[in-house]
């Protein structure tokens, strides 16, 4: 397959033909495919690093966001599937790490394959339900519960200009996460990475130790200093983690 000629808004780019393993990102609720900029400079060459861009956001802010994670789920392995004839990693920090679980098991079950790995950032294992719904809030208490998050900016909090663009995508995204019900099935084949923060109130220790019960592989959990939003505060030693991750993948290629 000549993969020069397929385009997908999902990817800002198209993978390069002389990857050695695919990572594809995916990012945290109102986030966009640059919460991931910079890491294909900070990872090796022969990775290649590709963020899916959600709609209602970044170069895709004219489209609609899609609010139910079946279909969700089910475009975006759609747009991805065309380059997993390579091994490849799925990445996805909150939200985003529950989607990359449930593509993962939509690769599965409609196509047999299955990542090498799946990393999981800042999430709570997919069984473990939201226990502080927002998704449904009128926008003022939806705002305010926003802050116990620490991601938005105050002055974007504070924007009504900025908020009026933001709600819908967040509100679509919360919505996305916090009606999503895990569905009992075999656990992955592929061996699980976890990470967290050590003073990430949204999602413990013990709930991404709970990400070990679905997978029959290997399971791993590195703490990080930094709350929900270490995926920022700590890119650097995070990015180390995943360089070992991917040299050890490297040896097995």
């Amino acid at each position: 397959m000549n993969h020069q000629k397929i385009r997908t808004p999902w990817l800002l780019r198209c993978p390069d033909a002389k990857d050695k393993i695919r990572i594809f990102c995916l990012p945290y609720a109102g986030g966009g495919a640059s919460v991931y900029r910079g890491w294909a400079k900070a990872l090796p060459a022969a990775a290649g690093i590709y963020p899916i861009q959600l709609p209602g956001r970044e170069n895709r802010i004219a489209e609609l966001p899609l609010c139910d994670m079946s279909r969700l789920v089910g475009a975006i392995s759609e747009a991805i599937v065309p380059y997993l004839q390579c091994p490849f990693i799925l990445f996805g920090h909150s939200l985003g790490a529950r989607i990359a679980f449930e593509i993962a098991r939509h690769l599965r079950k409609k196509w047999k394959i299955q990542p090498s790995r799946l990393i999981v950032s800042g999430s709570r294992a997919p069984d473990i339900p939201e226990p502080k719904p927002l998704h449904h809030l009128p926008d003022e208490a939806f705002v305010e519960e926003l802050r116990r998050f620490s991601g938005t900016p105050e002055s974007v909090l504070r924007s009504q200009e900025l908020m009026e663009l933001f709600i819908p995508i967040l509100r679509a995204d919360f919505t996305v996460d916090e009606t999503y019900v895990y569905s009992v099935d075999a656990p992955l084949s592929c061996p699980i990475s976890g990470f967290g923060g050590i003073e990430d109130t949204e999602a413990n220790q013990e709930e991404l130790r709970a990400w070990s019960r679905h997978t029959c592989n290997e399971f791993t959990l590195e703490m990080l200093n930094g709350n929900h939003f270490f995926l920022q505060t700590q890119k650097k030693a995070l990015l180390q983690s995943v360089r070992k991750i991917l040299f050890r993948h490297f040896a097995l290629c």
